[in-house]
């Protein structure tokens, strides 16, 4: 690293289970975040802080006023923006030397699987379990990990799927896909602003220890917050050895070794 790489970084050096190590990790590390919104931003905001070396950011949406209460890589300046163009000079700002890509897209299967396999790492900050379905089966496939979080109301979750273990369940094995679940929008119940903060903190966490081979990632585990009454919990979960997503791609790969 460069002397000012060492400056820019030097409280992360100075963390003993860090190191200068873990920093050049995440500074040769490539990332995909779907979603610029109230997750994302976050997101984005910490990562490219802590020196991620390239962010590809999905958003097919646009800057509305009605955004800015949470979405907080937006500003009232650029309402109108692409949310990928307004998120990318929010990262520019804080740290010029992440490469960011912007892609202004709904994503589908085929867009999915060639996004995923350009990186280290997925960060799910979308709105929609279709989507999130979506990305769960292109990290699969791919042997990604994935960060996934979620909030509505006064309510947050995260967990982490990471495929490279033998064991470790995905996203379907916890949240099966169904017709006929009912999807929660914040645009209809409302959620608390500092929530996305908080759940979008704790998922870059997540990825800096998966990107920087430290400490002990959420794989098994649901992170869940109430703060409302503001309490933590977790829950652990194991793999469903009859998940159509991961067991049967387990089962293909075992097939083919």
């Amino acid at each position: 690293m460069e002397d000012q790489q060492l400056l820019r970084y030097a409280r992360h050096i100075l963390l003993d289970e860090f190191g200068v190590e873990a920093q050049e990790r995440i500074l040769a590390s490539r990332i995909l975040v779907v979603g610029a919104g109230g997750l994302g931003s976050p997101v984005v905001a910490y990562l490219a802080a802590s020196g991620v070396g390239s962010i590809i950011l999905v958003d097919d949406d646009q800057v509305e006023l009605s955004n800015l209460q949470r979405q907080i890589a937006h500003t009232t300046d650029r309402l109108g923006w692409d949310k990928v163009e307004s998120a990318k000079l929010h990262i520019e700002q804080l740290n010029p030397e992440v490469k960011v890509t912007p892609v202004v897209q709904r994503l589908d299967e085929q867009s999915l699987m060639h996004w995923v396999q350009q990186v280290d790492l997925v960060l799910d900050c979308c709105d929609n379990f279709a989507t999130r379905h979506a990305i769960n089966r292109a990290c699969v496939a791919l042997r990604k990990p994935l960060v996934s979080g979620a909030a509505i109301r006064f309510s947050g979750q995260v967990s982490t799927y990471d495929l490279r273990q033998p064991d470790a369940p995905c996203y379907h094995c916890l949240f099966p896909e169904a017709d006929d679940v009912e999807e929660l929008r914040c645009a209809t119940t409302g959620v608390l602003s500092p929530l996305l903060g908080m759940v979008g903190s704790v998922q870059a966490v997540e990825a800096l220890k998966l990107l920087g081979g430290f400490g002990e990632p959420l794989v098994g585990r649901l992170l869940s917050v109430d703060a409302f009454n503001m309490n933590w919990h977790t829950v652990r979960f194991r793999k469903d050895p009859a998940c159509p997503v991961c067991s049967a791609e387990s089962a293909g790969h075992a097939k083919h070794a």
